[in-house]
């Protein structure tokens, strides 16, 4: 409870720090996520997942033009699915995972200005997370009969500070917290501004610190999106 405690107050400052910084975006776009299947991070473009996100982005320079603080605040899908057979077949069967996060960027961005109207960013920083929401999808056919279930997401109440004991930990159960690494390129003119994200997990997704099982499944999400200076 003290750790939601803490990430509110992390996403009102996120949040108050996008308003105040001396220019604002509205970000909108696509997400393709996925889930790492290896400890190297590598992912199977097969479970690529499509989904979206929205955020509101503050852009503090630091002492010049050419660097600035970019905080913000995203609400995000993220997941992963599994497909095999084909929907027109006998033997079908899809599932997917789709969580939600509260997201709270902190990325710090190189301008190379291009002209008195735009220019070309790249930047990368720290972002914390907490799922909010979700839904576990499963669909298919056996032998012919169709069959479908929806459930929504449980998460467990894990403090990652605590490393040595998982709060709310159980089967079937994904972890609240997340946390990475993200990279952000992109191009602005002076009301549009074009970007290229990808988020890199580092937080293990399945509860339970005693089992070693699927130690690999990390967030990866790579992002389009289309935004407006406010």
């Amino acid at each position: 409870m003290k750790l939601k405690t803490a990430f509110l107050f992390a996403v009102l400052v996120g949040a108050a720090s996008a308003v105040m910084a001396q220019s604002v975006q509205l970000r909108g776009g696509v997400n393709l996520a996925n889930v790492s299947v290896t400890n190297s991070g590598r992912i199977d473009k097969a479970k690529e997942l499509t989904s979206f996100q929205v955020c509101l982005v503050g852009d503090i320079p630091l002492g010049t033009k050419l660097f600035s603080f970019q905080p913000g605040i995203l609400f995000t899908g993220k997941g992963t699915k599994t497909q095999f057979g084909d929907p027109a077949s006998n033997q079908y069967y899809r599932a997917t995972t789709n969580p939600y996060y509260i997201e709270i960027p902190a990325n710090f961005v190189i301008n190379s200005p291009m002209g008195s109207k735009g220019g070309f960013f790249v930047g990368a920083g720290p972002y914390v997370a907490m799922g909010i929401a979700g839904k576990n999808k499963v669909e298919g056919k056996s032998l012919g009969v169709a069959f479908s279930s929806e459930k929504n997401i449980r998460f467990s109440n894990d403090d990652p500070t605590t490393t040595n004991y998982e709060e709310g930990a159980g089967f079937g159960i994904m972890r609240r917290f997340d946390y990475g690494l993200n990279g952000i390129v992109g191009v602005e003119s002076k009301p549009l501004v074009l970007s290229v994200g990808y988020g890199y997990g580092l937080a293990k997704l399945q509860s339970g610190t005693n089992s070693s099982a699927n130690d690999a499944n990390k967030h990866r999400v790579l992002s389009l999106t289309l935004g407006v200076k406010l």
